[in-house]
């Protein structure tokens, strides 16, 4: 394969950024990445680190710089939001010596800044930030597409492959799926999220704050329709506060809104039967930082690949933030990508074509089954009062002994087991001429 292959990434998030550093390891010298933004813009907000993540992060020589501030959690606690009773305890040491690296917590824009820096000292990558990527006008032989920089003209690229990592509200998605004549569209899911930040300073007044800022652990608060998780991130100087609860303020909104400034009242509102010391929390929360994120999805894709141009991460498979897959399955998309395309046999566009649907291939089925735990265990959390609720709350109880099933499924061991233990390139590497030959 010539490596100096024209390679254009859009988009220059989790995705967008590893897809560039991981052809750039696998020695690729021509590569471009278009963001829209001016920068790379990553509010605050925590993100999980799990083994399946932090194997490739490592690979791609990146995961020292995000395990500096990361906090190693040591257990996981579910409780019910309404009493704070614990509902299951759960060890999470055994992680780093089964699987070689702990489930950490981070701040997502360490990890954006490791995966970037890492970008910049490959010098075979280039940035274009302030650039839209707009119309595709040739899908194969080559790709050709127009941009728009911001303060300039638009101008035409071509390019030998695209990887498209533009997020759910994927523009490349719309026109592959407009050109195959397919109708996959974005799903609503009716639930939204809070993202909040706590400092250190904001919680050491309060003993019951502190110790969980101070505290190796994730704790799960769970309701009807609603729960609360959080944990210490940045060496645990800021707590990390994720809810999710069903969505009102974006009901009404145009489909192309996906944040909103929340309201503080509303918020407390919304979680107003949950225990005390989660009121004091949430009270502490300035009233001008509430932002609410719509989480959306879409309906499973008949392809991700057309031509000589991919769908990567959200772009082609969303998911709830149920089990914390979405940056990690995004991440082992490009790390897939970086294998297959060095694995690629020639430069033409047929070969180039085939290699990408080996990674499709690879990674729709591992993708499409987390989409489903995920919004599985979502479920699960939310159930209100019931025979249903009981029946799980029974589960919660007898993994105190020992036995049963854990019904949250982000902490369950054999769902862990294959999230963690997976190692998407070596699948990739030792299915690669097998898959390729069929195609």
């Amino acid at each position: 394969m010539d490596k100096d292959l024209r390679v254009a990434v859009i988009g220059a998030g989790m995705g967008g950024l590893a897809c560039a550093l991981a052809l750039a390891k696998q020695g690729f010298t021509h590569i471009d990445v278009y963001e829209a933004a001016s920068n790379l813009g990553f509010v605050g907000a925590g993100i999980q680190l799990a083994p399946n993540m932090a194997r490739i992060l490592d690979r791609l020589g990146c995961w020292a710089d995000v395990e500096k501030e990361a906090v190693d959690l040591k257990d996981t606690s579910i409780r019910r939001g309404t009493s704070d009773d614990e509902l299951a305890h759960v060890d999470m040491q055994y992680i780093r010596k089964t699987y070689g690296y702990p489930h950490s917590v981070g701040h997502r824009s360490s990890l954006a800044s490791a995966l970037f820096q890492g970008c910049k000292r490959e010098s075979g990558i280039t940035f274009h930030f302030s650039t839209k990527v707009e119309q595709v006008q040739s899908y194969i032989p080559k790709a050709v597409f127009q941009v728009k920089p911001r303060d300039g003209e638009p101008y035409t690229v071509e390019a030998d492959l695209i990887l498209a990592a533009d997020g759910v509200k994927s523009n490349m998605r719309s026109q592959i799926l407009k050109a195959l004549g397919v109708n996959a569209n974005v799903e609503d899911t009716g639930q939204a999220a809070y993202r909040i930040m706590l400092k250190r300073e904001e919680m050491e007044h309060d003993p019951e704050l502190l110790a969980l800022i101070d505290g190796n652990k994730a704790t799960r608060w769970v309701g009807e329709k609603r729960h609360i998780i959080a944990y210490p991130v940045s060496s645990k100087q800021i707590y990390n506060i994720a809810t999710t609860q069903p969505d009102t303020n974006f009901a009404a909104a145009p489909s192309a809104t996906y944040t909103t400034k929340g309201s503080k009242v509303d918020m407390l509102r919304i979680y107003a039967d949950f225990c005390p010391m989660i009121q004091r929390m949430l009270n502490l929360v300035p009233d001008n930082e509430v932002c609410e994120w719509k989480l959306r999805g879409h309906s499973p894709l008949p392809t991700w690949v057309h031509g000589v141009i991919a769908l990567v991460g959200d772009a082609c498979h969303p998911t709830l933030p149920h089990l914390a897959q979405g940056a990690a399955q995004a991440i082992e998309d490009a790390a897939v990508l970086g294998v297959v395309l060095s694995k690629c046999p020639d430069a033409m566009p047929q070969s180039i074509n085939k290699s990408l649907r080996v990674y499709y291939k690879v990674r729709k089925e591992r993708t499409q089954t987390l989409v489903d735990l995920a919004a599985a265990s979502g479920r699960t959390l939310h159930l209100g009062e019931g025979a249903a609720r009981e029946e799980r709350d029974k589960q919660f109880e007898a993994l105190k002994t020992g036995k049963g099933v854990m019904p949250d499924k982000w902490v369950d061991a054999e769902v862990q087991k294959m999230i963690y233990g997976h190692d998407c390139m070596k699948v990739a590497a030792e299915d690669f001429e097998r898959l390729f030959k069929e195609l």
